[in-house]
């Protein structure tokens, strides 16, 4: 499967929107949040500019939206369509952004509800829990290190 990644447009708005709340929306209720107040918070935050489609053999299957600064790399969002999960894209795409970030030697970092289970992902792949608050974990990956060359 050839994952690849394409910048958003406009017209992709709706299909985030959806694919968002499809994912987090068992999350929302857990947390007892208030669904119009969260269609407001996402119509704030989404901003085509920071965002890429994922495409998965030229397929749009799920979005992510980061921020890069001269200090870090922020990932906002990472969301794969339900039945795209479980195929290694997320795990894909999340080691290009640390490829990406190591080569800028930029930490990544990321917060993420404390039950959410991709927590586990981040962890597999080398993020550390920095601190907490009542809702969510604050993750951080430092940047790979460049390989010393064989003598």
């Amino acid at each position: 499967m050839e994952i690849s990644l394409r910048p958003a447009r406009e017209s992709d708005f709706e299909v985030c929107r959806r694919t968002y709340f499809a994912g987090v929306g068992w999350i929302n209720e857990r947390l007892q949040l208030n669904r119009d107040d969260q269609e407001s918070m996402f119509r704030g935050l989404w901003d085509p500019a920071q965002v890429c489609i994922i495409q998965a053999d030229g397929v749009d299957v799920g979005w992510l939206q980061t921020v890069v600064s001269k200090s870090e790399h922020m990932l906002g969002q990472i969301f794969v369509d339900a039945p795209f999960q479980r195929r290694g894209i997320g795990t894909e795409v999340l080691r290009r952004i640390i490829a990406e970030a190591s080569r800028l030697e930029l930490p990544i970092r990321l917060a993420v509800v404390k039950f959410n289970p991709s927590r586990r992902l981040y962890e597999r792949l080398g993020f550390r829990v920095t601190h907490e608050d009542e809702r969510k974990v604050y993750m951080t990956r430092d940047p790979d290190r460049p390989s010393k060359p064989s003598a």
